[in-house]
């Protein structure tokens, strides 16, 4: 990976933190204000709680990627610590899924929601545990791209053994 993308990436990286950290604070407000004058007063605590949660785990995945750019630059991406940010990473989309659904349950009572939101949702849902799900393809692409790496080291150390 070039210099040049890593920097650009970090440069999105640390927008998208940015943004996330100025949504959970002023934006929260805002929306628990809203809330309060909706017909959802009664579950803006459950609503708040998911949307600041949801925050969270894109700040998690955000911190991650950059850790594994971090690993890219150096040249141990292809290492068993990078396992660690990987796990992260699924962790945190299906933590994301579950929360998206949980939204989905908490708004479709009533009518203060239209039946076609909670539908959205539950797509969005779906979507984001399929994120999960190719990120777990990766992790496995990955876990083979180490083995071949360690055993590429093992018998580069018997050809020197050899020699």
């Amino acid at each position: 990976m070039g210099k040049l993308t890593v920097l650009a990436l970090r440069a999105v990286l640390v927008a998208l933190l940015t943004g996330s950290v100025f949504v959970q604070t002023v934006m929260a407000a805002l929306l628990a204000a809203d809330l309060e004058e909706s017909g959802l007063a009664d579950r803006r605590v459950p609503i708040l709680v998911i949307v600041v949660l949801g925050i969270v785990t894109a700040q998690i995945v955000l911190v991650s990627v950059w850790r594994l750019v971090t690993m890219v630059r150096r040249g141990t991406v292809f290492s068993h610590a990078a396992f660690r940010y990987v796990h992260i990473v699924i962790g945190a989309f299906l933590a994301a899924s579950a929360l998206v659904f949980a939204l989905g349950v908490v708004l479709a009572p009533g009518e203060a929601v239209a039946p076609g939101i909670v539908l959205l949702l539950g797509g969005v849902s779906l979507a984001v545990f399929g994120i999960a799900l190719v990120v777990l393809v990766l992790r496995m692409l990955l876990a083979q791209a180490v083995a071949r790496d360690v055993e590429a080291a093992r018998m580069r150390a018997e050809l020197e053994e050899v020699i």
